[in-house]
């Protein structure tokens, strides 16, 4: 199945990525390999150290590549830090990118209901 839409909600240590359309859904996790990002340490923060980190910003790339219309949200810079990466890296990719939004912790159901009614409201969902 083909899903043009996709939502990435994530912090310094995981991403849970989540293709879709109005009926069907695939999500999957991914983790970053740093063992110090859930923390700060000697007072570097933790977002600079995912900068360091570009491997998992780069796995989470490839995951939303074939995307349509991506909406990337997170309760953090995380996700600041990610849209900055894309557009350095991945310019095709950042270009794709509806929106950037504050969103708490939500589980995977409570993300796929906010992306679909973002994206419904938006008036972009295909």
């Amino acid at each position: 199945m083909s899903f043009n839409h996709v939502v990435v909600w994530l912090d310094q240590a995981e991403a849970h990525v989540i293709h879709f359309t109005r009926d069907a859904a695939e999500s999957e996790v991914i983790k970053t390999a740093s063992v110090h990002s859930q923390h700060k340490k000697s007072g570097v923060d933790a977002s600079i150290e995912s900068e360091q980190n570009p491997d998992y910003l780069n796995e989470i790339a490839a995951a939303i590549e074939a995307a349509q219309e991506i909406l990337i949200v997170g309760p953090g810079q995380e996700k600041l830090v990610f849209i900055k990466h894309l557009e350095k890296q991945h310019a095709a990719i950042a270009a794709k990118v509806v929106s950037v939004e504050t969103v708490d912790h939500p589980n995977d159901g409570q993300l796929l209901a906010y992306a679909r009614k973002y994206f419904v409201k938006e008036g972009i969902m295909h």
